[in-house]
């Protein structure tokens, strides 16, 4: 039944628009196809992007998937189209598992803390949006709900789905009975196939293993920060509700896309659909986009295992926050990457290599040839690996003057968000200055070090990095001198 409900959603809502962009092609976790982008609207761009946590302070592997959805926000203004976008922040609801049981993320956090709820989520938010800003993500473009504020609407879903009786209540909350609606469009979920205990604990009040709490209710004594009055009773709303209510109040019955990472499309977005299409009347969009994770030591990056990297510490490696960004995106948003240092700091040699390719700014004439072949390979489903490996080829190609290669590669930043002309220009005023940093004095003593010690092969190392940064070093019998190179 559910491959033929989502045959019928991707017939309805895809096949049959009028309105084609057939030159870009976006990987549908509804369709299980790289599926010709067609928007609802003509000449607009409608997505929601399932937001953080504020409970603490997001990793890297959070933000690959902010990275994402700002690629998809320049794909389409690079095209004309007027886009909006929604970034929700979760500050209420998502408890420590997707079973609907344990503590609730905020307070938890709040408990650990001394906080309360709203200035563990004030801080936490601030520190989300400054990560934005330091991966060069515009987040003036894009509306940023928090879920305290929509109580109101979320309880309006529910009294919706109560009319329709695919509700029940049970002992802890009000739950979405799933055998009454075709459930597990994404990820071939069937309810049969689910045994006691994959979903939920072994006897659960719950009618079936993938039914979810709509609102959970506040336990006796409990003492909670973040409570509401409802026709059920005092508590707060399910996790999966929040992002129905605010995408449904920011963009409508139907918008064009709806991302999160993959970790998302066996439950949360399930029941985002199940619960959306109950309410409204239809699946609330037509694709459904999902990141890969970054993994740190090939295990999952996650706040509750502890294996977390923050952007800090890649800054307390003094490499620029902006690289981890060029290294996410030397691989295609849905694959699966392993994170290590070693990695980074190749991408810190390699970015700044294209940094250092240019010696001062001059404008030259946009190089079509190269230009064409960027566009159309960020056009097929952000490879953003090809973009960059055409950046790559034209800056080899001795043939374009780099005026031209300057002006080219800022015209295909639009698309990647890598601030090349900042870094640009950054780096010019440093040689003009003839300023050597600190921190290439210092990995050249390092170096020196080690050749004394008769450690060649770490010494090579670090004089490839140096390379890399856009100096050499000359050795000198036992002293060496460092040049621009």
């Amino acid at each position: 039944m559910w491959n033929l409900f989502r045959k019928n959603v991707a017939d309805k809502s895809i096949k049959n628009n009028a309105s084609v962009n057939t030159r870009i092609r976006l990987k549908n976790t509804l369709t299980e196809e790289k599926d010709v982008f067609k928007p609802v609207e003509k000449g607009h761009v409608s997505m929601y992007h399932c937001g953080p946590t504020v409970y603490k302070e997001q990793h890297i592997g959070n933000m690959r998937a902010f990275v994402f959805a700002d690629l998809l926000g320049r794909l389409f203004r690079y095209q004309g189209l007027d886009v909006k976008q929604v970034i929700n922040i979760t500050d209420v609801g998502h408890l420590v598992s997707d079973n609907d049981e344990g503590e609730d993320k905020m307070e938890q956090s709040a408990r650990e803390t001394g906080l309360t709820a709203n200035e563990i989520s004030e801080k936490y938010t601030q520190l989300f949006m400054v990560d934005m800003k330091k991966l060069n993500i515009e987040t003036s473009k894009i509306k940023f709900p928090r879920a305290t504020d929509h109580i109101k609407e979320q309880i309006e879903i529910i009294e919706k789905l109560d009319v329709k009786a695919i509700t029940y209540k049970t002992s802890d909350g009000i739950y979405f009975d799933t055998s009454k609606t075709n459930y597990g469009v994404l990820g071939n979920v069937v309810i049969e196939n689910q045994e006691e205990g994959a979903r939920v604990e072994k006897n659960s009040e719950k009618r079936n293993p993938t039914d979810f709490a709509l609102w959970k209710f506040s336990k006796p004594g409990e003492n909670r920060q973040q409570e509401w009055d409802s026709p059920w009773g005092i508590g707060f709303p399910g996790w999966h509700l929040e992002c129905s209510a605010m995408s449904h109040k920011l963009l409508g019955d139907k918008f064009d896309i709806h991302t999160g990472g993959i970790e998302h499309i066996q439950i949360h977005h399930n029941n985002e659909i199940a619960q959306s299409f109950e309410a409204f009347g239809q699946v609330p969009a037509n694709y459904w986009m999902h990141n890969g994770h970054v993994l740190y030591n090939k295990e999952k990056m996650s706040k509750s295992i502890g294996n977390v990297v923050l952007l800090s510490d890649i800054e307390g490696r003094e490499i620029d926050p902006i690289v981890y960004r060029y290294w996410l995106l030397t691989s295609r948003y849905s694959t699966l990457t392993n994170f290590t240092w070693v990695a980074l700091e190749s991408a810190q040699i390699a970015y700044n290599r294209i940094i250092n390719h240019f010696n001062d700014i001059v404008a030259g004439e946009i190089n079509e040839k190269y230009l064409g072949r960027a566009v159309a390979n960020f056009n097929d489903d952000l490879d953003t690996a090809g973009t960059i490996s055409t950046i790559w080829e034209m800056i080899k190609d001795t043939e374009i003057s780099k005026e031209d290669q300057f002006t080219t590669l800022l015209e295909i930043d639009k698309l990647l968000g890598l601030n090349f002309k900042e870094k640009i220009m950054e780096n010019t005023r440093n040689k003009e200055n003839k300023e050597i940093p600190l921190k290439i004095h210092e990995l050249a003593i390092e170096r020196q070090n080690m050749r004394k010690s008769g450690d060649y092969e770490g010494a090579d190392k670090i004089r490839d990095q140096v390379l890399g940064s856009g100096f050499k070093i000359v050795d000198d019998g036992e002293n060496f001198e460092i040049f621009w190179k």
